[in-house]
């Protein structure tokens, strides 16, 4: 599957959280003039409801994310 590149730099809100590597989440995402839910992976497990930033893409909607603090924007924002 080929990488979506228009998703690595953006933010979103986890709706499911990651296990690590024990299994993925689901992230949801302003992109593309709209909101998205993709299959989001990480390190190291994170909760519903924390805000992460896609760092990379692997195909088939499923992508890579961190923890994301931004201090001057809530989170919930930016999927409204």
């Amino acid at each position: 599957m080929a990488r979506d590149e228009d998703v690595i730099g953006c933010t979103g809100v986890l709706v499911v959280g990651t296990r690590g590597d024990a299994g993925p989440g689901e992230v949801l995402v302003r992109v593309r003039g709209g909101s998205e839910t993709l299959i989001a992976w990480s390190s190291e497990p994170l909760a519903p409801g924390a805000q992460v930033l896609v760092i990379d893409s692997r195909g088939a909607r499923q992508v890579d994310v961190i923890a994301w603090s931004d201090t001057e924007a809530d989170p919930l924002d930016q999927l409204n």
